[in-house]
């Protein structure tokens, strides 16, 4: 059995100019809410396709950053960010069960509507450090995020961050695909 090797997440500060391309090292540094950067990159031409939400294991990695002990279940929302039409991002949140009570429960209905807005408009909202990672097509996540493409890409880079609600934690990870256009502050 080939074993595929899980992603090596690093502090976004430790990215150096040369590590990733400036079209996508400015995403991957970008404050803030990206739903919002990619409504104002596409002119407004913006959505949300959901790929698949349900109760699954999570990652590895990802149970162990949100203490999910192995083999648990959380909520897994995966979606395609488009801009006009086309997948830019691939972004997969994991909810774990205690974090989906009371407002928290708005996250099991989210559908075709962004994450992002609920959770820049919440005031409790506190995120943590981003971390970034390059993916390589033999790696698990690289495996999920690019499995509905036609085409499937080579190298992805991502970033992801834990996002707190009411002190009630979800990860949040946001991989930028070979199609992502130019950032509208700048970069290429």
């Amino acid at each position: 059995m080939l074993l595929t090797p899980i992603a090596k997440w690093r502090s976004s500060h430790q990215l150096r100019s040369g590590d990733a391309p400036l079209r996508i090292r400015c995403w991957l540094l970008a404050p803030g809410s990206l739903t919002r950067l990619l409504q104002q990159a596409s002119g407004g031409y913006f959505q949300v396709r959901l790929l698949k939400q349900g109760w699954e294991t999570p990652l590895a990695d990802e149970g162990r950053l949100l203490g999910i002990r192995e083999k648990r279940c959380a909520m897994v929302r995966q979606v395609q960010l488009l801009c006009n039409g086309v997948p830019w991002v691939y972004a997969r949140t994991i909810i774990p069960r205690s974090t989906l009570i009371g407002r928290q429960r708005r996250f099991i209905r989210l559908g075709n509507r962004p994450l992002g807005a609920v959770l820049f408009a919440d005031p409790s909202m506190q995120r943590s450090e981003v971390q970034v990672t390059r993916l390589e097509p033999q790696m698990k996540l690289h495996q999920i995020a690019s499995a509905e493409l036609v085409d499937r890409p080579g190298t992805i880079w991502g970033r992801r961050s834990i996002f707190w609600l009411s002190d009630r934690p979800l990860l949040v990870s946001e991989l930028f695909l070979p199609t992502v256009g130019k950032c509208p502050w700048g970069g290429e």
